[in-house]
């Protein structure tokens, strides 16, 4: 049995200007469960990432330990990947991010690699406003170790051994506005539609870019009873927008009905186009998304869609002014400017 993608490609596959097709951009065979909802995140990766036209070798690919953190395998084969301890993906990033800035980072985890072991680092890097995007694959369970509850799964949820969850679950989406996130969405891994636009948007975002993905673990969590089940978002999914990415390139249109239809515009010029659906919500107002996930909660709603977004932040390397030239290719003279720089440095520190 291999898990290797056969070489073939079609020669009439639809390319971008770069002259990249779909396979470029994919990855290994997946060896997760056949309809686990991870395989649907790393689907539209691919698909965002071929539509926005990034070059493979310009993604830097993050994770942690378990299930979600398997899923960089699975796609952008040519980019730059690394596979870091339980939890410990934020530091890595910024290590990296702070060394080479030129990258796209794309960080994936889980709701136990972010929730429960990274939930000290995932609140650290959600407040340095890292330029990164960080998609959480949520199940509410621990899929490697047999199904357990994680730390989102939601009170009176069920488990696959017929057990509710004693303990509120921890609303990442909500945490990470409080934390002073610049861009938060909520989707489901079932609703492509909804979820490649909201990854282009948030690769095209500079700052901190959360995306909480509801992905069913079809093994221990799609069961009768429990929150994070198919057939339970489906019937509970309450989404705040329709949205598409429209690219800095292309021609800018609106219908006619303005009330209903706005245009954000994201850092590189691109748009966020918007059909507002909620009349209580308001994408740049902090206060209404932390009132609206509040009265969802008690209605057991899932909001999904973009839920905020600061378009005015300061990313960590603006913030810190670090140097445009990747660290690896800075010369001698660049780092060892000398005595007198360095004498000029204390000076200014006495």
């Amino acid at each position: 049995m291999t898990y290797i993608r056969p070489q073939f490609q079609h020669p009439l596959l639809p390319k971008n200007s770069l002259g990249y097709n779909r396979k470029d951009y994919e990855g290994s065979l997946s060896t997760l469960c056949a309809g686990c909802g991870h395989d649907s995140i790393s689907a539209a990766v691919v698909e965002a990432c071929f539509e926005l036209e990034i070059e493979p070798h310009k993604v830097a690919k993050l994770s942690g330990i378990g299930c979600s953190s398997k899923t960089p395998a699975y796609f952008l084969s040519n980019s730059h990947g690394f596979n870091s301890v339980h939890g410990r993906m934020p530091s890595v990033a910024t290590g990296a991010n702070l060394a080479n800035r030129d990258l796209v980072y794309l960080g994936v985890s889980g709701d136990g690699d972010t929730a429960s072991i990274g939930m000290g680092q995932f609140a650290h890097v959600v407040r340095r406003n890292l330029n990164m995007t960080y998609i959480v694959m949520n199940n509410g369970c621990y899929g490697l170790t047999k199904g357990q509850d994680s730390a989102t799964a939601d009170y009176g949820s069920i488990s696959k051994a017929g057990q509710a969850n004693m303990f509120e679950g921890i609303d990442l989406c909500g945490l990470a506005i409080e934390l002073g996130a610049t861009f938060v969405a909520q989707s489901f891994s079932g609703d492509k539609s909804q979820l490649i636009p909201l990854i282009k948007a948030a690769l095209s975002h500079s700052g901190f870019a959360l995306i909480n993905v509801i992905s069913p673990c079809v093994t221990f969590n799609n069961n009768p009873g429990s929150t994070k089940s198919y057939d339970y978002v489906r019937e509970h999914n309450e989404a705040l927008s329709s949205l598409d990415f429209v690219p800095v390139r292309e021609e800018i249109v609106t219908e006619y009905n303005h009330t209903q239809v706005r245009f954000v515009e994201m850092h590189d010029g691109s748009m966020l186009k918007l059909n507002k659906l909620s009349p209580e919500w308001d994408p740049e107002d902090k206060l209404s998304i932390v009132i609206a996930l509040n009265k969802a909660r008690e209605k057991d709603e899932i909001l999904t869609g973009l839920l905020y977004l600061d378009t005015k932040s300061i990313e960590l390397n603006d913030l810190l002014n670090t140097t445009a030239t990747p660290l690896n290719q800075l010369t001698e003279k660049e780092l060892c400017p000398g005595s007198d720089v360095l004498e000029g440095i204390n000076e200014g520190l006495r």
